[in-house]
């Protein structure tokens, strides 16, 4: 390559549009979204970029992929998976910390790698509280490694974080612009990068596993560790409603068969009965009426001790595993919630029982709180007053549907959106095969991933106005208005003007292995800057020109930086680790001398194994 280029005007206006998008970037004057669009709309009348080719960034193959992963997401999110998934890290980390940080770190990590960060990051945030509300395990020590090994995880495919999304669009725009006599760069494969990533995951396991103990040794967290309060927690201290949810079923034997629900939930030592399965269907809330039979599922909270015994007298078979009504109990459908009766409310004088709570609306009262008085005995039976907080517990459709009467008023959060927990195993399904395509060389990854779109669309895991709302268009927006900006850097040479200059800087014997070190610096630190998606726009075409330049492989040096730029664990800059700050209350020092050394140790981990693999 030639490192004499001379400065044309369009180099020197490519260059001007890169550094006011930098500028304004990086002074958040103005939203990232809306420099995108203000940078496309000068490279149009620039004319840096065909006004045919303008808009192209948003027909591209890396927002596609992007927009199908965040639908995907959203649709999985819609069954409940995560729910299922922190039950299942709670029984296997079995109260050892330091295995319930590795066990949801990685896989998160892992989950990532066909998701997309923000995405998996958001999905885990209540998993995480969950764990921490029931472990010692604080949100100080558990969010930083879950958004390290999340970031880290993204590394291991193609799809999993937006610069190695970008990155195949950006080395097939490099060929439009690559000088004679060079060969020809081939995309990435989907998963071209798993030992890379895995490799990333491993070391971001290892480090925060070695540096919170030492850091807890030294006390360097007292004081300062953030644990959730946790509806359970409240209800618990307020009510006295607590324990687990159990599964009872009827035996021929026992003397409830043929008892109706009324009469089983006044038995000496009875727990909160609130479902029943039978035959027919399985339902949160039966009737009082309703008629236990032989083979029924009874669903139970309460103390171990007393669910136990309660089974014992009454010859029903215990299990602490929800394996019938796991889909009624996901605590993204169902739960307990507090309300408050107003003064206009049609409840009041009037028991639950006359007012048909659980025949008609699918609600358990468990107990009413008045005047700081709670009553828990047989609340069903007492007439409701102006101001009683009533607990109900019920699917949370049920109680948003039965709220707008304006009977009462729900206090406590509750996921707003339908949840289609009986989608779960479809969901999966759908998710397994679109990855499936992604893995064929026939396939573009964005054709594989809407397919998994159109499977959950069509099977009504989730509805097309959900899937709009599940895309961040300030995202997409950002991505799509950017990528033209890259295009421009490499067709008028701008991108090679300042690869040959900044090779010509370094000294004649500077070994390869130098310069891709100081390439990923550079990267990580613009990404600090500007965010992962602008520098892995601005800088990669420049870095394939450094590569051509230096006589090295352009894929390798892509490489490197597409992953240099996800490298930011210090700063609300990335979003995954921006999540994680208020939550957990890291302070900026907090998170520079934690994600400080991680960071060079990130870029030689890549780069060592990039160049191992490539």
């Amino acid at each position: 390559m030639d490192s004499q280029l001379i400065l044309t005007g369009d180099m020197k206006l490519a260059l001007a549009l890169v550094v006011f998008a930098m500028i304004m970037l990086m002074f958040e004057r103005i939203r990232a979204d809306v420099v995108a669009i203000v940078v496309l709309v000068l490279l149009g009348l620039s004319g840096l970029v065909a006004p045919e080719e303008i808009f192209n960034g948003f027909s591209s193959n890396a927002v596609l992929s992007i927009m199908a992963t965040m639908i995907m997401s959203a649709g999985l999110d819609r069954t409940g998976a995560l729910n299922r998934l922190a039950e299942w890290i709670m029984r296997r980390g079995g109260g050892n910390d330091a295995k319930l940080l590795v066990l949801t770190s990685g896989l998160a990590g892992l989950q990532s790698s066909v998701m997309q960060n923000p995405a998996v990051m958001a999905l885990y945030m209540p998993v995480a509280a969950r764990i921490s509300a029931h472990s010692g395990l604080t949100l100080k020590r558990l969010l930083l490694p879950l958004a390290t090994a999340i970031v880290c995880g993204g590394s291991i495919t193609m799809v999993g974080s937006s610069p190695l999304i970008l990155l195949n669009d950006l080395l097939m725009a490099a060929n439009n612009n690559l000088p004679s006599g060079a060969a020809s760069i081939e995309p990435l494969q989907m998963f071209s990068t798993l030992p890379v990533g895995l490799a990333l995951l491993g070391l971001s396991l290892l480090y925060f596993h070695l540096r919170l103990r030492r850091m807890e040794r030294q006390n360097r967290f007292a004081g300062q560790d953030i644990t959730p309060v946790r509806p359970q927690s409240y209800f618990s201290k307020v009510y006295g409603i607590e324990g687990d949810l159990f599964e009872l079923t009827v035996t021929a034997d026992s003397p409830m068969v043929g008892m109706t629900f009324g009469e089983a939930e006044t038995l000496p030592g009875a727990p909160r009965l609130l479902a029943l399965k039978s035959d027919d269907a399985a339902r949160l809330a039966p009737g009082a009426d309703t008629r236990i039979w032989t083979g029924n599922i009874l669903g139970a909270m309460g103390t171990s001790s007393q669910v136990t015994d309660f089974a014992a007298n009454n010859m029903l078979r215990l299990s602490s595993r929800l394996r019938a009504l796991g889909d009624l109990f996901n605590p993204s459908r169902a739960g307990i919630a507090e309300t408050v009766i107003p003064p206009t409310s049609s409840y009041i004088g009037k028991t639950a029982a006359q007012l048909g709570l659980r025949r008609q609306h699918g609600l358990s009262l468990l107990a009413i709180n008045r005047n700081r008085k709670i009553l828990t005995d047989n609340p069903r039976e007492e007439p409701i007053r102006a101001g009683d907080m009533l607990v109900m517990h019920g699917v949370w459709t049920d109680l948003a549907e039965t709220a707008k009467n304006k009977d009462f008023v729900v206090l406590t959060e509750h996921p707003k959106a339908i949840q289609r927990p009986h989608k779960l195993k479809i969901a999966l399904t759908i998710f397994a095969v679109s990855m499936l395509l992604a893995l064929s060389s026939r396939l573009p990854v964005s054709i594989a991933l809407m397919t998994g779109v159109a499977g959950m669309l069509v099977a009504g895991v989730i509805h097309i106005d959900e899937a709009y709302n599940a895309i961040s268009w300030r995202t997409i927006f950002l991505m799509a208005c950017l990528i033209p900006l890259g295009w421009a850097m490499d067709s008028s040479g701008a991108a090679a003007w300042v690869a040959g200059h900044s090779i010509e800087q370094l000294p004649a014997a500077t070994p390869q292995w130098l310069i891709q070190f100081l390439l990923g610096v550079f990267t990580s630190l613009f990404s600090v800057a500007v965010g992962h998606v602008s520098a892995t726009i601005i800088v990669v075409p420049i870095a394939i020109n450094m590569a051509l330049a230096s006589g090295a492989d352009p894929v390798v040096y892509a490489l490197i930086t597409g992953m240099a730029a996800s490298n930011n664990f210090m700063t609300s800059s990335n979003p995954v680790v921006s999540m994680a700050i208020v939550p957990a209350k890291y302070t900026a020092q907090q998170l520079w001398t934690i994600g400080g050394p991680l960071s060079l140790l990130y870029i030689a981990v890549s780069q060592l194994a990039v160049n191992l693999l490539f």
